[in-house]
């Protein structure tokens, strides 16, 4: 069976590529999923005529994501966790806890974009990336300090 991506699919292709996939693979999933269409001459003309409209539409998506990934990055994220001696903290900061760092600086992402690959367990300055969109990683700053730390801080 033939069908046309609209969206993109991993080890499949990208939004337009007409590929030949399993029917039941087409029926079942992609397309009740809107992630393609059948590809009969019809929805070929179709998607032909729309074809334009449809790269402007993901040219300003993905120019919205590269300034969201700017702004991403411009900020330094500082959380604050009580830890040992031994710089290690009492718990850990998980992408939950960066998904609220963001959020409090106006910035929604799905924490499951959010690519840390374990907790964070020590203080210390980190940089975590985040997949915006496929094409687009931001990498989120982060710095874990102890709340002990929090008097000098403002002295400074």
């Amino acid at each position: 069976m033939e069908v046309i991506l609209l969206e993109n699919v991993p080890s499949l292709g990208k939004a337009g590529d007409i590929v030949q996939v399993a029917v039941g693979y087409g029926r079942n999933f992609l397309i009740p999923q809107k992630l393609a269409m059948e590809a009969t001459p019809q929805n070929i003309r179709i998607w032909e005529q729309q074809r334009e409209v449809f790269r402007h539409k993901k040219s300003k998506e993905l120019e919205r994501v590269r300034e969201e990934a700017q702004r991403i990055e411009s900020i330094s994220f500082t959380i604050r966790r009580t830890a040992g001696e031994s710089e290690k903290l009492f718990g850990s900061v998980t992408s939950l806890d960066l998904q609220k760092a963001l959020q409090e600086q106006g910035i929604v992402v799905d924490r499951k974009k959010i690519l840390l690959p374990h907790p964070l367990k020590k203080l210390g300055s980190y940089s975590i990336p985040i997949k915006l969109h496929p094409e687009v990683t931001a990498q989120m700053n982060i710095q874990i300090v102890s709340d002990n730390a929090e008097g000098s801080a403002n002295k400074a």
